[in-house]
């Protein structure tokens, strides 16, 4: 246990809060005002000093503060709190019991962030500095070991040995396809042509993924340091970092990170002495799902529409310009430097035979840990799911975790023990993807999730080839007919015959990938689309056209008077008073959508049946 406050040595507290984008959305940016002024009004602003921070990755609890040395772990700090952790926290050393995390179930308090079960299991290393540092501040970086990567490779290692230790390492592409990032490096550094590039994709486009953002956030020189050893490990001077717009706080940071490398002296002419030089530009992309892609992203980076190509020849002997380009993610190249400072043999202990190393994943759909998190490749989804996200909330039983973005599939509670790794999930109809899990329970629908992320997918169709542009608007053709009760028993051949085609005949990655939703839920969740067919019924209740018949009614004794459902409801059917008393369904009014039942937090609405 964590000594008290007021027993630890008088040193200045750092009070760590996050900066992300998660927690700026929570008023994180103006909690930090308030601290600053508290702490001048206390004229304690030299006994503690306020550091923003990135990403602690515990977003359900945002914002999340962490007081140091004692590593106190404050959650959902409002700015209202500033005072109170000052007055009782900093001035007196009393620690604030009702801003620590309580864990599910038994609601024990946890004190430290040492104690906090989401942590436990993870091991961080892409993610290492991100709640630790401050990201706008190069000497935090440099104080982390922060440039020693670099230092290291350009001082005591020949370009020929920093591709060996990548290779060594086992560490395999972060961006999805998990191809080994030192085979990649090697085929780059020999190909005879120049110039070279090397290339950062920051393009992050999963629906409820946000690992690159995250890192880029809390940690851009470790991006910009990996790029740096690249291009020396391939013999390139110049960079570029693919972005996306929408990321404006991951832009702002990478600027400037990028003008203080510089002014260090560690980007640009013969850095550190050594004879090398090396810079990075910033591209920022509009958001096309499919300059995810590395064709069509390095199209893109020169000013070309962001369309795929055909493959051979690949980036690494013609990519950008036609020249030799080496394109990794974000995570892969995090990596990078503490693969270097600490040895190929270091990193290849962790993970798995075939996938080493650890893995950036995003929480995200029914769990009530929602955050980012770092695991060792060969962790259980069981584990990830209910040791570190904290199980289902509500009491609901878990259905289906979907992963690998739209890319992926959907897996069934018979594979919450199957360990993650590139080689596993495929084995299990699904795939790592670049780390996005959404995890779905009984509420869930999945004839309507495949709806959802097939028409994410054929939105986003670049339009090139005709087996994605045209086959993935017939597979959502049928399957929005099936979720209107229009569908046939013979849908369900065609959308596994369509399905094959598309992925063997699409051009690029997007379309070959496409229908892999819709295979995963007829292979699994294959009784469900037989009741959306044959008994024209949604057994979750979520597709409209199917759902059974009656109006809704709230039960008055376990209302919360919270008042939720008066903002979801379309027809303004529901009256009541906030905090006062319970609220009522007009059964004339209402229009049995179920908006207000599926987000009720104290579940107490039901469909009353006719």
């Amino acid at each position: 246990m964590p000594r008290a406050a007021a027993d630890q040595p008088s040193i200045p507290h750092q009070i760590l809060l996050c900066a992300g984008t998660g927690c700026t959305s929570s008023r994180s940016a103006e909690l930090r005002r308030a601290l600053h002024s508290e702490l001048t009004r206390c004229g304690l602003d030299k006994e503690a000093h306020v550091v923003p921070t990135g990403c602690f990755g515990f977003c359900e609890l945002g914002p999340v503060v962490v007081i140091h040395p004692e590593r106190i772990f404050y959650c959902q700090v409002a700015p209202d709190d500033a005072k109170e952790i000052v007055e009782r926290h900093i001035a007196k050393g009393e620690i604030i019991e009702r801003l620590l995390y309580k864990h599910p179930p038994e609601g024990a308090t946890r004190n430290s962030i040492d104690e906090n079960e989401f942590f436990h299991p993870q091991h961080r290393v892409a993610l290492r500095n991100c709640g630790v540092i401050n990201p706008e501040d190069i000497d935090d970086y440099l104080a982390s070991g922060g440039y020693g990567g670099l230092a290291k490779a350009l001082t005591a290692m020949t370009p020929a040995q920093v591709v060996d230790e990548v290779t060594k390492s086992g560490l395999r592409g972060r961006g999805g396809a998990g191809f080994l990032t030192g085979r990649k490096w090697a085929f780059t550094a020999a190909a005879p042509d120049t110039p070279k590039y090397v290339v950062c994709n920051a393009d992050e486009g999963d629906p409820g993924a946000f690992m690159d953002r995250s890192i880029l956030e809390g940690d851009p020189h470790a991006v910009l340091e990996a790029m740096a050893i690249a291009g020396y490990a391939i013999g390139a001077r110049q960079g570029y970092i693919y972005v996306r717009a929408e990321y404006p706080v991951a832009v702002h940071r990478l600027e400037v990170a990028i003008a203080q490398a510089r002014q260090a002296g560690l980007l640009g002419e013969d850095i550190l002495g050594t004879g090398f030089s090396f810079d990075i530009d910033l591209r920022l992309g509009a958001g096309a799902f499919v300059c995810g892609e590395e064709t069509a992203l390095l199209h893109s980076v020169s000013g070309k529409r962001g369309e795929p190509r055909a493959r051979p020849p690949y980036p690494a002997l013609s990519g950008l310009w036609g020249k030799p380009t080496l394109l990794n993610n974000v995570e892969t190249y995090a990596n990078i430097p503490q693969i270097i400072v600490n040895g190929a043999a270091w990193y290849a202990a962790m993970g798995t035979e075939r996938s080493k190393g650890t893995k950036i994943f995003s929480l995200a759909g029914k769990i009530n840990n929602t955050g980012l998190i770092e695991v060792p490749m060969g962790t259980t989804l069981r584990t990830i799911i209910y040791d570190i996200g904290g199980g289902i909330p509500g009491g609901k039983a878990f259905k289906a975790v979907q992963t690998g973005g739209p890319s992926g599939g959907c897996l069934p509670a018979e594979y919450l023990d199957t360990p993650i790794d590139y080689d596993s999930l495929i084995a299990v109809g699904s795939m790592m993807g670049s780390g996005g899990l959404i995890v779905m329970d009984e509420s869930d629908c999945m004839v309507d999730i495949a709806r959802f992320y097939l028409e994410f997918t054929q939105d986003e169709s670049c339009g090139k080839c005709t087996p994605c542009r045209i086959g993935t608007r017939r597979l959502l053709e049928i399957i929005t007919g099936i979720t209107e009760g229009k569908g046939e028993p013979k849908d369900l051949e065609r959308l596994e015959e369509l399905g094959r085609d598309i992925r063997e005949a699409s051009l690029c990655g997007l379309g070959q990938t496409a229908p892999n939703l819709v295979l995963s839920t007829l292979r699994y969740f294959r009784h469900e689309y037989e009741a959306h067919i044959n008994h024209k019924r949604c057994p979750a209740g979520v597709c409209a056209a199917l759902r059974p018949k009656g109006k809704f009614r709230i039960d008055e004794e376990k209302c919360r008077r919270c008042g939720l459902c008066v903002r979801l409801c379309p027809v303004e059917a529901i009256s009541g008073e906030v905090r006062k008393r319970p609220f009522v369904i007009d059964k004339n009014r209402c229009i049995a959508c179920g908006a207000c039942a599926q987000k009720c937090p104290a579940k107490c609405i039901a469909r009353e049946e006719e």
